[in-house]
């Protein structure tokens, strides 16, 4: 293990029973940037996303195509593992719940659970929601006696079953959400998980007899293993818990679970009591994000708004969806999804303010002083006040970056962004060149564009890592950007005499037929 400090972030394991939309983009998009600008904030960072593939639905839908469970899958994962390709994704490692490595972890815990008296056998008799992969009671259900989260039918189903004594640990689980008030997040999720327990906690049916894909219960393999206790020890699997414990004890406690809303309940009730009988801390904080709604209605499959994020990458590119998901939705709220408005922030946001400054930077750089970028002697009235807001813009993104308030961090990069673009109004530089005698604050105006640019670069990486490498090449930096660190945005990296290279379109401007 490295010295740095441990940080670890997890998407949920995605269910591949179909192709992902844009909800699951925004959710890796978004713990994908956490993890990037932990990372050049210097911390050690393990990032884990992957796919949740056991489970009656899966084995349905197999069938209903002829091929085996494992073959639908294969099919399906390749898919996932493609788009985060395409979205740029740096994930440390893809779990799959049909790997050996997770069969026996999955196992050894089913039966150290057993062997503690906290599984036990019985029947089950009662309402199940096959798509949710959940069970409900009556009171549960919602007013057309749907299932509470997909409002489709639930079935009854009657099997012996193996239980987990989850009412065990509802009143510890409850003190300890009381104790520790960052674990749940945002604090509507929050109220939510406690009011859920309030209700009374039922021991959790762990095992079905009537399928049989999914990880068998070792010392009873007729049974295999409820889908979300095999799916929730995922976070576990790939950190060493079982054969590495320098590894396990350096990453874990996680630092983040990042869920949909919907599956809080899961990532903090179920997976809270199952840690709690293992003997193992809670993670620090399980975040549910929101919904995306399409142009005012909420994704659909059955309302047919379904976005495919690789359609968006194919006609905008990757940068561009990720800096709309990111820039538009507040972490933790719903969002809506606009092809107008995604094509207006490209062409106002990228186009307009960040690719034309750049171009103005090196072309005005190439014409004036042949690209040879000089400190100088020579200031402007307006010099420090640029420097000022370079540092604090650092500053204050830092601290929006550490709350998780990606949104308000890419607005005040983009505040920097602008007043450079107004201090190119203000300076004048093509006045300047016009006077022999201003030559020191012509260099001084050129450098300070060149400099507000590359602290720039290191600011967007974490949104938009295409674009930042793009603008570290044009500005002609020679070191490997992968090793920029953000203690690189102090203000005077650009060195005396450094030579910018040509400038390229970033992002073309949309047309829009009217």
């Amino acid at each position: 293990m490295s010295g740095k400090t441990p940080f670890y972030i997890t998407t949920p394991i995605y269910y591949p029973s179909a192709k992902l939309h844009i909800g699951h983009a925004y959710c890796t998009t978004v713990a994908d940037t956490i993890a990037r600008f932990k990372r050049l904030a210097g911390w050690d960072v393990f990032f884990l996303t992957g796919s949740d593939e056991h489970g009656q639905k899966i084995q349905q839908a197999a069938e209903k195509e002829g091929v085996t469970p494992l073959q639908y899958v294969d099919r399906i994962v390749a898919g996932f593992q493609e788009l985060w390709r395409l979205l740029g994704i740096s994930y440390d490692d893809f779990i799959r719940t049909s790997e050996p490595r997770h069969y026996e972890l999955v196992q050894n815990i089913f039966q150290q659970i057993y062997d503690q008296g906290d599984i036990y056998k019985g029947a089950y008799k009662g309402l199940y929601c096959t798509p949710c992969e959940s069970y409900w009671t009556k009171l549960q259900l919602d007013e057309n006696g749907c299932c509470p989260d997909c409002h489709r039918p639930v079935q009854e189903v009657a099997e012996e079953a193996y239980f987990f004594r989850m009412s065990k640990y509802a009143d510890r689980l409850i003190a300890y959400i009381n104790e520790h008030p960052d674990f749940i997040q945002p604090v509507s999720r929050r109220n939510e998980m406690i009011a859920f327990i309030e209700q009374g906690l039922e021991d959790l049916c762990v095992s079905r007899t009537s399928f049989d894909w999914g990880i068998p219960v070792p010392f009873d393999p007729k049974h295999v293993v409820y889908v979300w206790f095999d799916a929730l020890t995922n976070y576990l699997t790939p950190i060493g818990y079982m054969h590495d414990k320098v590894k396990f004890n350096h990453y874990w406690p996680a630092d983040v679970h990042l869920v949909g809303k919907e599956i809080v309940r899961f990532h903090t009730i179920i997976w809270g009591c199952m840690l709690m009988a293992l003997g193992i801390d809670l993670p620090k904080k399980v975040y549910g994000h929101g919904w995306l709604i399409v142009d005012g209605a909420k994704m659909s499959k059955s309302v047919g708004n379904v976005v495919d994020p690789i359609a968006l990458i194919e006609e905008f590119g990757a940068d561009a969806v990720r800096y709309f998901l990111l820039r538009e939705i507040t972490l933790g709220q719903d969002g809506n999804i606009s092809r107008d408005t995604l094509i207006g922030r490209i062409n106002s946001d990228l186009a307009n303010d960040l690719g034309n400054l750049l171009h103005r930077t090196l072309s005005m750089a190439k014409k004036y002083r042949k690209g040879v970028i000089r400190k100088g002697a020579g200031r402007t009235d307006f010099d420090a006040a640029l420097e000022e807001m370079a540092a604090a813009t650092v500053k204050d993104y830092t601290a929006q970056m550490e709350q998780m308030e990606l949104s308000a961090a890419i607005k005040t990069a983009w505040a920097l962004i602008s007043r450079t673009n107004k201090y190119i109004d203000e300076t004048a530089p093509w006045t300047l060149a016009k006077d022999e005698a201003k030559a020191a604050e012509l260099d001084s105006v050129l450098y300070h564009l060149v400099e507000s640019l590359r602290v720039t670069s290191v600011l967007i990486s974490p949104f938009l890592p295409v674009t930042a490498r793009r603008i570290h090449e044009q500005l002609g930096c020679t070191s490997d950007f992968a090793a920029v660190q953000l203690a690189d945005t102090a203000w005077g990296g650009t060195e005396d005499g450094h030579t910018v290279g040509t400038a390229e379109q970033l992002f073309p401007r949309i047309e829009i037929e009217k």
